[in-house]
C-alpha cells in the first residue's frame, strides 16, 4: 500500500508545474498564514450574531472585528462543498453530488494544499475529510502534509465511529487508523492548537479545520450542557445548543493559539459552514450507539427557506466570517460569493500561479475582502443531491430547475433581491426571465461533462 500511496502522490505533484514568484520567495512574511474553519450543518440562525439563542462569544467577536460575507453560498450537502473548496470547481464537474465515501477527485487534481505546498506553505487538515474514506485516499494523498480526524463523514461524538459498515472505523492520523478517548470537538481543537504551537519553520501555513459539529449524532459533555441558557428546554435542543457553544469555544481556542504564537496579525482566518442547518433525527440508528438522545435536531435557518439537502437558501447560504487584523476592515458585505471562490483567492494571496488553465469556476475575491471592490457579476451555479436539481443565481434572480434541462419537470424563479425567504415563485409571471436564466444554466451545466474533470475510478 505504501508504494501505491507514494506513486499516487507523485502523480499529484506532477500537475503543479508552478514556480515560486521571486517576490514571494524573498519575503514569505508578505504572504498570510491561512486558517480555514468549517462547521458541519451549522444553520444561518444557529449563531448569536444572527439572533441564535445559544451564546457564541468567540464567533461574535470575529463578526465584530472582521468582515461578514452575508451572501456566501455553498453546496446543499457536505462532500460537494469540500470538493468545491479544495478545487475551485463546482462539485458537479467531478460527479460529486452527495456525501461520498468513494474517492471523489481524480488522483492528479490540482488541490489547494498542493498549490500552496508548491510555493512553500506547510499544510494540515484537522477534522472531517469525506472525499474518499479509504486510508490511502485521504488528505495526505491530495497534498496535505499532516492530517488528523475522520476520513469519512460525521462521527459518533465519543466513539469516533462513522455509520455502521465498511467505513465505520475512520479516525486516523496521517492515514493510519487510531483509537483515542475524548469528545470529538475537543480532540480536533487540541490537535489544531498543537499543530499551530509546534511549528518552528517560519514558513507560512495553511490549516484547514473542518469540524464535525454540529452534525448528528450529538451528545455533549455535561459541563457544556450545564452552560446552556435555561430558556432552551428539551433534551435534544439543549444538546444542540451545547454543541454550538462547544464549537464556538473551539474556534476561540484556535484563535488564541495564533495570538500566543504571535502570528495573529499575519493570519487570515475564515469561518463558514458546509451547508445549512438540519432537522434530522439525532439518534440515527446507522451510527454506533453513543448514548445520544432521541429527537430532531434544531438547526435554524430563519429567515431563509429550506434546510440541508435543498437548493433553497436555507440549505446553501451559511454564516461566513473573514478576519485578518490590520488588513481586513470590519464590516459586512452583501456581494454574492461562493465556496469555489476560495481556491483562486487563496492561491493569489499565496503567490501561486498555475502553469496551465485550472478551469476554476470560482473567481479571485481578494479585492472584495481586502478593499471592498466587487468582482464582475457572474452566474453562481449549484447542483443538488437529488434528481439533478440545479440552481442559478444572477442579477438578483435565482432559478431552481428540476429534471432534464432540455425539458424541466419544474422551474422556480425568485427575486432574491427583495424576497430573501423565497416565498414568491415568479416562474409563471416571468417566463422571459425563466427562459433567459435557463439558457445560462444550460451553458454553465454543459461543463459538468468535461472529460478533463471525469473522476479516475
Amino acid at each position: 500500500m505504501a508504494a501505491v500511496f507514494i506513486h499516487r502522490l507523485l502523480r499529484g505533484l506532477a500537475v503543479l508545474g508552478a514556480t515560486l514568484p521571486a517576490a514571494a520567495a524573498d519575503n514569505s512574511a508578505s504572504r498570510p498564514n491561512i486558517v480555514f474553519i468549517m462547521a458541519d450543518d451549522l444553520g444561518w440562525a444557529d449563531v448569536a450574531f444572527h439572533g441564535g439563542s445559544a451564546p457564541t462569544p468567540h464567533l461574535d467577536a470575529l463578526a465584530r472585528s472582521g468582515l461578514e460575507l452575508r451572501r456566501h453560498f455553498v453546496a446543499p450537502v457536505c462532500s460537494p462543498t469540500r470538493a468545491g473548496l479544495l478545487t475551485g470547481r463546482c462539485w458537479s464537474r467531478f460527479g460529486v453530488l452527495a456525501p461520498t465515501n468513494t474517492r471523489a477527485l481524480p488522483w492528479d487534481t490540482l488541490t489547494l494544499p498542493r498549490a500552496l505546498s508548491s510555493v512553500g506553505y506547510e499544510t494540515a487538515l484537522v477534522g472531517k475529510w469525506h472525499l474518499g474514506s479509504q486510508p490511502d485516499e485521504g488528505p495526505n494523498a491530495f497534498g496535505f502534509d499532516h492530517a488528523y480526524g475522520s476520513l469519512a463523514g460525521g462521527v459518533s461524538p465519543w466513539g469516533h465511529r462513522y455509520k455502521q459498515g465498511p467505513w465505520s472505523r475512520t479516525w486516523h492520523r496521517n492515514g493510519t487508523l487510531i483509537e483515542e478517548e475524548g469528545h470529538v470537538t475537543d480532540l480536533l481543537a487540541a490537535e489544531a492548537v498543537r499543530w499551530i504551537e509546534s511549528r518552528d519553520s517560519g514558513r507560512p501555513f495553511l490549516l484547514y479545520v473542518p469540524f464535525t459539529a454540529v452534525h448528528l449524532p450529538i451528545r455533549e459533555p455535561a459541563e457544556w450542557v450545564e452552560r446552556v441558557p435555561a430558556a432552551i428546554t428539551g433534551a435534544v435542543p439543549r444538546q444542540y445548543a451545547a454543541c454550538v457553544m462547544h464549537l464556538d469555544d473551539a474556534v476561540g481556542r484556535i484563535v488564541a493559539a495564533l495570538d500566543r504564537r504571535g502570528v495573529r496579525d499575519r493570519t487570515l482566518v475564515i469561518f463558514t459552514s458546509d451547508n445549512g442547518g438540519s432537522t434530522a433525527e439525532n439518534n440515527d440508528p446507522k451510527y454506533t450507539d453513543d448514548g445520544c438522545p432521541a429527537g430532531r435536531l434544531t438547526g435554524d435557518n430563519a429567515p431563509l427557506r429550506g434546510q440541508k439537502g435543498q437548493l433553497y437558501d436555507g440549505g446553501t447560504r451559511v454564516p461566513t466570517l473573514v478576519s485578518w487584523p490590520g488588513t481586513i476592515a470590519a464590516g459586512a458585505c452583501d456581494v454574492p460569493v461562493a465556496i469555489v471562490d476560495w481556491m483562486p483567492t487563496l492561491c493569489w494571496l499565496a503567490a501561486f500561479k498555475p502553469s496551465h488553465d485550472p478551469h476554476w469556476d470560482g473567481v479571485d475575491i481578494a479585492d472584495l475582502v481586502l478593499r471592498g471592490e466587487a468582482p464582475p457579476e457572474r452566474p453562481l451555479y449549484a447542483v443538488g443531491p437529488a434528481a439533478r436539481e440545479r440552481s442559478l443565481r444572477l442579477g438578483g434572480w435565482k432559478l431552481i430547475v428540476s429534471g432534464d434541462l432540455g425539458a424541466p419537470t419544474r422551474t422556480q424563479l425568485f427575486r432574491t433581491a427583495d424576497d430573501e425567504a423565497e416565498e414568491h415563485d415568479l416562474a409563471d409571471r416571468e417566463p422571459a426571465e425563466v427562459a433567459r436564466l435557463l439558457a445560462v444554466t444550460r451553458d454553465v451545466a454543459s461543463r459538468d461533462d468535461d472529460a478533463r474533470a471525469a473522476p479516475d475510478r
